[in-house]
């Protein structure tokens, strides 16, 4: 079915708060008949919600669940004494606690009692490459993201590290470009880790991060396309008319 009208993403976003409206998590990660209400709500120039996209994930989705099962849900409360409206998990050695003591990271769930859930393996992945792209501590403005990915698939499968990395040399020093060679890579990436058997919380973990390694070389592409991409010691296929000398 086509798009809800923004009278309907008005109203919508209007119901979040009440007890008998979805709320923008719930609409994020609901799986009933997802495919059917995957639409974009527009919040400002720029800004959108997905609604309904995270669903397709179901992988990466069961991860999450599984850290649900052992540090469930929760409201927090401010130190001010209000209930915060959303709710909120931890993973990893600190979680995020709030209470009449103040905001702080603490490595026990005051909930269990216990340790925070060791975080899931395709979660740390994607979290690393995540933190290579948009470093916090540098205003969001990272790397492409080759070097990091390849580390990151060296950790999930030593033998997937090492069949990309082949490629990546053999194509690299054949045709003196590095950008082409991590882009062929990335398209081999996630058909050798099927064919490895791995995870499906891994493989959809490894379908992001090519898919967000593809978005950062869309200039490359462009340049590979129009014969002006620069290859090793700065050797492009044909001259750029338009480069600034």
């Amino acid at each position: 079915r086509g798009a809800p009208s923004r009278a309907d993403a008005t109203r919508r976003a209007g119901a979040v708060g009440r007890s008998d409206a979805p709320g923008m998590t719930f609409d994020l990660f609901d799986t009933a008949d997802a495919q059917a209400r995957q639409w974009q709500e527009p919040l400002a120039p720029g800004a959108l919600v997905l609604r309904g996209f995270v669903a397709d994930a179901v992988p990466i989705l069961a991860a999450v669940h599984t850290v649900i099962a052992q540090a469930p849900l929760r409201h927090m409360v401010t130190p001010g004494g209000h209930r915060m409206s959303v709710t909120t998990t931890s993973c990893g050695a600190l979680g995020w606690v709030s209470d009449d003591t103040g905001y702080r990271y603490d490595a026990i769930d005051p909930a269990t009692g216990r340790a925070w859930p060791v975080m899931p393996g395709a979660l740390v992945a994607l979290a690393v490459f995540l933190g290579h792209l948009y470093p916090v501590f540098f205003r969001f403005i990272g790397g492409k993201g080759v070097a990091t990915a390849a580390g990151v698939l060296f950790a999930l499968n030593p033998w997937l590290g090492l069949g990309l990395l082949v490629i990546w040399l053999v194509l690299a020093v054949g045709l003196k470009l590095s950008s082409l060679a991590a882009l062929a890579a990335t398209a081999v990436a996630l058909p050798l880790a099927w064919w490895l058997a791995m995870p499906g919380a891994y493989l959809a973990t490894i379908g992001a991060i090519g898919v967000l390694l593809v978005w950062r070389h869309r200039s490359n592409i462009r340049k590979l396309l129009s014969g002006t991409e620069s290859g090793f010691g700065g050797k492009a296929g044909k001259e750029d008319p338009t480069a600034q000398p």
